[in-house]
C-alpha cells in the first residue's frame, strides 16, 4: 500500500507485547471520515426494500417506485431486494457500479430511547448502555490514543463527544446554510405586485405554507442536529475536507443535519431528495478532489443515531424509529454488496410493529472495520469499543 509523506513513520514505534504475544504496532496508513447524520435520516427510503409488497402498502405518498417499474424517478437497482434513492444517480450510484460502496441495512444502537440527544451520545459514545458512562471518553478518541501517530480532526464547530477523551484535536467549522431563498422582505414586495390580482391569495397562501413548513422542520431539526453542517453546506464543504485529508490528516469527524422529517418529506423528488442530492454531491465531490490513489486508501462510513417509522406518518412524514441503514466507501473496499445480516421486510418483523431492526450493532460493525484496516489486536479493540465483539463483514 502506497504511503505519503505525512504517514511515511506511523509503524516507526515498532511492536509492543500484549498478552504474551507480540503484535506490529497498528498501522493508520488508511484514513477514516466518519460522516454524522444527525437527526436520524429516513434509510428505509434511501436504500429501499423494493422487493417488499409491505413497503408499498406502508408508505403510499412516499414510497419510491420499483426499478422495474418504468416510472419516472424510479428506484436504481441494487440487487433482487433492494434500490437506491434516484436522488443519488450521479453520485452515490456511480460508487456502486465501480464497486466501492458497502451498504449495511438493519444496523444501529440497541438504544432504544428514540432520543435524538441521547441516541446520538450512545453512538458517539461507543459504550455500552448499561451501567454508568463516561462523557469523557467517545470511541474516536479511544482508536487515536492506540493508533501510532495518528492526525486526527473534527470539522464542526466544536469538538465532538466522539473525539473527547485523550489528547486535544484540532476542529474547523464548516458554515450552515439552508434558509429559504426568498427573505422577508422579497416576500412582501412579490405580494405587493400582485395586490388586486386574481392570484394574490394564492400567492400568500404559498409564503404562509412554506414558512409553515420551514418551520415545522427547522424547529425541532434545529435541535436535533445539534449545530452541525446542513446537506448544502457539507456539499460546498466536502472538496475542502478531502484536501486537509489528503494532506494533513487521517482520522476524520463530521456532522450533517437536517435529517429529521417528520412533516412533508416527499418521495422520489422533495424534502428528503433535495437533501439526500446535496449529501450524494458532497460525498461524490470528497471521493474525487481527494485524488484516485489517496482514495484507494480512504475509509468513509456514514451513520446515523437511528432509522425512521416504517409507515408513513400523517403528515406525510416519518418518525423516530430504530434501524437504520450504514454506508461503508471507499477505493479499496469489497464494495456493491449489501452486507451483514438480514430480515424479509414485512410486518412481522418489524421491532415493537413500527421499524427496522437493529441486527447488526454499530459497535460490532465498526470493531470489525477497524480490525480489518488498522490491524488491531483484541486488547486494542476492546479499548474503543469496551465489551463489544467484532463483526467481519469482509468491507475491505
Amino acid at each position: 500500500m502506497h504511503r505519503r509523506l505525512f504517514l511515511s513513520s506511523l509503524t516507526a514505534a515498532g511492536s509492543v507485547t500484549v498478552s504474551g504475544r507480540l503484535w506490529a504496532a497498528p498501522k493508520t496508513d488508511t484514513r477514516l471520515l466518519v460522516v454524522f447524520l444527525r437527526g436520524a435520516y429516513d434509510a428505509a427510503n434511501v436504500v429501499i426494500p423494493v422487493s417488499s409488497d409491505f413497503y408499498y402498502q406502508s408508505r403510499p405518498t412516499l414510497a419510491i417506485a420499483r426499478p422495474a417499474s418504468g416510472a419516472a424517478n424510479a428506484a436504481l437497482p441494487l440487487d433482487a431486494d433492494w434500490g437506491l434513492h434516484p436522488a443519488l444517480k450521479d453520485t452515490v450510484y456511480p460508487l456502486w457500479q465501480q464497486k466501492q460502496i458497502v451498504l449495511v441495512p438493519f444496523a444501529g444502537t440497541d438504544d432504544v430511547t428514540r432520543s435524538h440527544f441521547e441516541t446520538q451520545d450512545t453512538i458517539e459514545l461507543g459504550q455500552g448502555i448499561t451501567g454508568s458512562r463516561d462523557f469523557r471518553s467517545g470511541f474516536m478518541g479511544r482508536l487515536a490514543s492506540v493508533l501510532t501517530k495518528p492526525t486526527p480532526i473534527a470539522f464542526t464547530d466544536r469538538v465532538p463527544l466522539t473525539f473527547q477523551g485523550g489528547t486535544a484535536i484540532p476542529n474547523i467549522a464548516i458554515n450552515a446554510v439552508g434558509k429559504p431563498a426568498v427573505d422577508d422582505r422579497q416576500v412582501k414586495l412579490i405580494e405587493s405586485m400582485y395586490t388586486g390580482h386574481k392570484l394574490s391569495a394564492a400567492v400568500a397562501e404559498g409564503f404562509t405554507v412554506r414558512d409553515d413548513v420551514y418551520r415545522s422542520i427547522s424547529e425541532e431539526m434545529a435541535a436535533a442536529s445539534r449545530g452541525a453542517v446542513t446537506p448544502k453546506g457539507y456539499e460546498l464543504s466536502a472538496r475542502r475536507i478531502a484536501r486537509l485529508m489528503r494532506d494533513q490528516f487521517n482520522l476524520g469527524f463530521v456532522d450533517v443535519g437536517g435529517w429529521d422529517t417528520h412533516v412533508n418529506q416527499g418521495g422520489a423528488t422533495g424534502y428528503l431528495a433535495d437533501r439526500l442530492a446535496e449529501l450524494g454531491r458532497g460525498l461524490a465531490g470528497f471521493a474525487d478532489e481527494i485524488g484516485r490513489a489517496a482514495w484507494h486508501d480512504t475509509v468513509v462510513v456514514v451513520i446515523s443515531e437511528f432509522g425512521r417509522t416504517f409507515r408513513e406518518n400523517g403528515d406525510k412524514g416519518t418518525d423516530h424509529g430504530h434501524g437504520s441503514t450504514y454506508w461503508v466507501m471507499g477505493g479499496g473496499i469489497k464494495g456493491a454488496r449489501i452486507a451483514g445480516e438480514q430480515i424479509r421486510v414485512e410486518q412481522a418483523n418489524l421491532f415493537q410493529n413500527r421499524d427496522f431492526p437493529v441486527l447488526t450493532d454499530y459497535r460490532s460493525l465498526l470493531g470489525g472495520l477497524m480490525q480489518r484496516i488498522y490491524g488491531l489486536d483484541a486488547a486494542r479493540l476492546d479499548k474503543v469499543f469496551p465489551k463489544s465483539s467484532p463483526k467481519d463483514l469482509a468491507i475491505v
